[in-house]
């Protein structure tokens, strides 16, 4: 069933909102996320990160605990299990690349989809940026559904899709999968999810972190999976953001797809994301 959220009723106030395509993004300018009255102003900025999927703003200058005292605002927190153990605000997330490391993000991919309940959105700000390079991709993962058929979406509406930490992080935090499973165990979420504001249908299967598709053979699963991925390849459905010292990239989770892209090694580039604790999805 076709959905009846309206986006022009979302009521963003006085924020000075910039589209940045007409599929997803949205630059928000004058204003500062770090102002002491800045919780008057979230009802505003929740209802453009409802309208755009992403919302960007330039020239902050926010400490950590800045940064995370406005990212309160919407929600609990997360505290990420590649987050060194012991340092002094571990809802942040450093993410720094350079010389002797090339950035890893560069696949289309949501974040968390390995939790029981997923984010809801991430915060993410730039502390140091190369020269040029290093942007960030955007897909909305909502239209990418819209332009299934209707027999693909009707057959993928059915399904289900397992969730494992494993596939990235086992590499990255140097263990074993079985004992990142301890605390993480593979996970089981629709391959289609309902957006729990909007009502809109999305694509919820990433190739970073789905292993297959239950009920399906290993090249039937294969064959699907690939087919769902591909969807957030399609640039009319994307947005691409240059980054500077002192950008914020604000997404929501369960509409986005995102893609960091690593064209600017051995340059480096330092970022620090906040991340909204979600829900568990549902169809």
């Amino acid at each position: 069933m076709a959905t009846t959220f309206d986006r022009a009723k979302l009521d963003t106030g006085a924020l000075d909102i910039r589209p940045m395509t007409p599929a997803i993004g949205a630059e928000i300018h004058g204003i500062d996320l770090g102002a002491s009255d800045i919780a008057s102003r979230v009802p505003e900025v929740r209802a453009a990160l409802l309208k755009y999927g992403v919302i960007f703003f330039r020239d902050q200058d926010l400490t950590q605990e800045q940064h995370i005292s406005f990212a309160r605002h919407f929600g609990d927190l997360e505290v990420h299990p590649a987050t060194p153990k012991g340092q002094p605000n571990p809802e942040v997330l450093r993410i720094a690349h350079g010389p002797k490391s090339r950035g890893q993000e560069n696949n289309w991919h949501s974040d968390v989809t390995w939790r029981e309940e997923p984010s809801l959105g991430s915060i993410l700000m730039a502390r140091e940026v190369p020269e040029c390079g290093g942007d960030t991709c955007f897909a909305n993962m909502h239209l990418a559904y819209e332009r299934l058929s209707e027999q693909m979406k009707r057959f993928c509406e059915g399904l289900t899709a397992v969730h494992d930490i494993a596939r990235v992080f086992a590499k990255r935090l140097d263990k074993a999968p079985a004992d990142l499973h301890e605390k993480y165990p593979p996970i089981r979420h629709p391959v289609i999810r309902t957006h729990p504001e909007t009502g809109e249908r999305v694509v919820y299967v990433n190739n970073g972190f789905t292993s297959h598709i239950e009920g399906l053979s290993k090249q039937e699963s294969e064959w699907v999976l690939d087919q769902l991925y591909k969807t957030a390849w399609d640039v009319e459905i994307q947005c691409r953001f240059r980054w500077q010292k002192g950008s914020i990239a604000f997404w929501d989770n369960r509409v986005c797809q995102h893609l960091a892209v690593s064209d600017y090694f051995p340059a480096k580039r330092v970022m620090e994301r906040v991340t909204i604790a979600g829900d568990r999805p549902y169809f």
